[in-house]
């Protein structure tokens, strides 16, 4: 089932607080300038400084992590929210609303978007997956489908959602950020397991587990997404595109560079790439000056990222009818004009970038660290709700576990799924470094201590 209903831009543009009611806005800091402060201020936002973008644990000062990827990502995104803002202001008359109201939007939800990635990046999600398909542990209890597949298909983005609702400010619960915000930020908006299979980039991947599906049906009516499937999958809502953009965007570009500075990607391959990206915006006089390679690099990169923004705000003010009502559910950099030449750049990044050995062998180093840390507090908490006897070392590892990831009266959670739930927002929750020294310790290699 699927609507063709086209929300309202006004409704879209929603500033009520998941869980708290309206946000009241001031002129000088807006309803969705408080929830980009309220991210940066978030310890799960700091721990991104820590976690893998695309070569984990570099020693170089250089290249990007986490973090300064998605505070990247942001500015990108506030320049391309602003772009589309002024116009859809125009077309539909909107009163009361600014540009930099779209702008914020999008660069808050842009700042949070790899905030529920585990330990190592993608290889971490695909550890996570693969440990929990192998464990068995879906034969001794009787979940739903729903539920085994929040595990078995484990997804950054939900668990990105569940920390800003629920996790981050347990009591709250939640930041209590704006629906628009939360929206915006949900690129996935389904759940993890549909009877019918859906379309578009939007159905690819999940966006929330099912304890927070009540959460995120609720973010859905306050902004008048269109649904798909009733309670369990939406339409993008509209802003979520630009997101999308300002993360491909950044990663794409930046890990170009990053991956140029190492040595994984020849120099000259590297601006023969981003000067293509650019186009004729690339003022040649200006480049023939510059004789340092970083510095070319850093001018052909920023004029990239120009010419790609242009591309995509364009192809979303001609689709925006489309993508209002769900009907448009693609790529807005693929249909753009540099389509072709960001083919190549995906191209090269897949033979030379993400393959690079480093990359490789701590990522595959993930597999074990990640593994190993579920197995131990798993098997802790299995035993602690009663499924077997437990041993020494398990009440050794229960007490390591944080109040927070147990449940009433610091017993593990005497629901099933609740109990891996949690398991599963500790080790996630980790940063590349944390999650290697624990397991270090908790399997012997390293004692604590100097």
């Amino acid at each position: 089932m699927t609507t063709n209903l086209r929300p309202r831009w006004e409704q879209l543009l929603s500033a009520e607080r998941l869980g708290a009611g309206s946000a009241p806005n001031a002129p000088e800091r807006t309803a969705f300038q408080q929830d980009y402060d309220r991210i940066v201020f978030t310890s799960a936002f700091r721990r991104l400084k820590d976690k893998t973008q695309v070569f984990p644990l570099s020693r170089s000062d250089y290249v990007r992590t986490r973090l300064t990827h998605s505070l990247e990502a942001s500015c990108v995104g506030r320049s391309l929210g602003a772009v589309v803002g002024r116009e859809i202001i125009d077309r539909h008359r909107l009163a009361g609303v600014e540009t930099a109201d779209f702008g914020a939007i999008v660069a808050a939800a842009c700042l949070a978007h790899d905030i529920g990635n585990p330990p190592f990046g993608h290889a971490g999600e695909d550890a996570i997956r693969e440990w929990f398909k192998a464990s068995g542990l879906f034969d001794a209890y009787e979940f739903t489908p729903a539920q085994r597949a929040d595990f078995e298909r484990f997804e950054g983005n939900a668990q990105g959602f569940r920390i800003l609702t629920r996790l981050q400010s347990p009591n709250n619960p939640g930041l209590q950020l704006t629906s628009a915000v939360l929206a915006t930020f949900t690129k996935y908006p389904r759940a993890s397991w549909l009877e019918t299979p859906l379309s578009g980039n939007s159905g690819k991947k999940f966006g929330f587990f099912q304890e927070d599906a009540p959460a995120f049906g609720r973010v859905a009516r306050s902004t008048g997404l269109p649904e798909r499937l009733p309670g369990k999958a939406w339409h993008r809502h509209p802003l979520a595109f630009l997101v999308e953009v300002a993360d491909d965007t950044c990663y794409l570009i930046v890990d170009l560079e990053d991956a140029s500075r190492l040595g994984f990607v020849r120099v000259e391959d590297a601006e023969l790439l981003l000067a293509d990206l650019a186009g004729n915006s690339v003022n040649e006089g200006k480049l023939a000056r510059m004789s340092e390679p970083k510095e070319r690099i850093e001018y052909l990169r920023a004029k990239a990222i120009g010419r790609l923004l242009e591309g995509a705000a364009a192809v979303f003010l001609e689709n925006e009818a489309a993508i209002l009502c769900g009907d448009f559910d693609g790529d807005l950099l693929g249909a753009s004009p540099v389509a072709t030449p960001l083919q190549a750049v995906k191209q090269v990044a897949a033979e030379q970038i993400y393959v690079a050995r480093p990359a490789l062998e701590i990522e595959t180093a993930g597999f074990e660290v990640l593994g190993g840390l579920l197995s131990l507090f798993v098997a802790a908490v299995e035993a602690g709700a009663g499924m077997r006897p437990m041993t020494t070392r398990e009440r050794m590892l229960l007490k390591l576990l944080p109040a927070q990831f147990l449940g009433a009266q610091g017993q593990p959670d005497r629901n099933p799924y609740l109990r891996l739930l949690r398991v599963t927002d500790f080790v996630t929750g980790m940063t590349d470094s944390y999650a290697v020294d624990l397991y270090r310790k908790l399997k012997g290699i390293d004692l604590p201590g100097e």
